[in-house]
């Protein structure tokens, strides 16, 4: 269960950092709210998965979703560019998490 939490947790990241875009410095209301309900979900979800993962496993893991997810939908909605080395960093960040959460599995098995 703590996977599931914190891919949840991991989807409120990314919702928190493109409504922190939309915020323009917190001055528009509803981004501004967006983005706090988003960050307080996305730890709390993440307090839930640290209850059985290692911090440093939940915390990279979420933090590598949140950034891959943010880039990819960056893109898609910002326009931002994706050059191909960009496109080799995500790439190797989610090896890296694959990787993390492979580690955990045969660590427990």
């Amino acid at each position: 269960m703590a996977w599931v939490y914190l891919l949840i947790a991991s989807i409120f990241e990314i919702v928190f950092a493109l409504a922190t875009n939309a915020t323009e410095g917190f001055t528009q209301l509803w981004p501004s709210l967006l983005t706090a309900g988003a960050a307080a979900g996305g730890i709390f979800f993440l307090s839930l998965a640290l209850k059985t993962l290692d911090v440093g496993v939940g915390y990279t893991v979420w933090t590598g979703i949140g950034s891959v997810g943010t880039v990819v939908l960056g893109t898609l909605i910002f326009g931002e560019e994706m050059s191909a080395w960009k496109a080799l960093a995500f790439v190797l960040i989610i090896g890296g998490v694959l990787g993390l959460k492979l580690s955990d599995r045969l660590t427990t098995a």
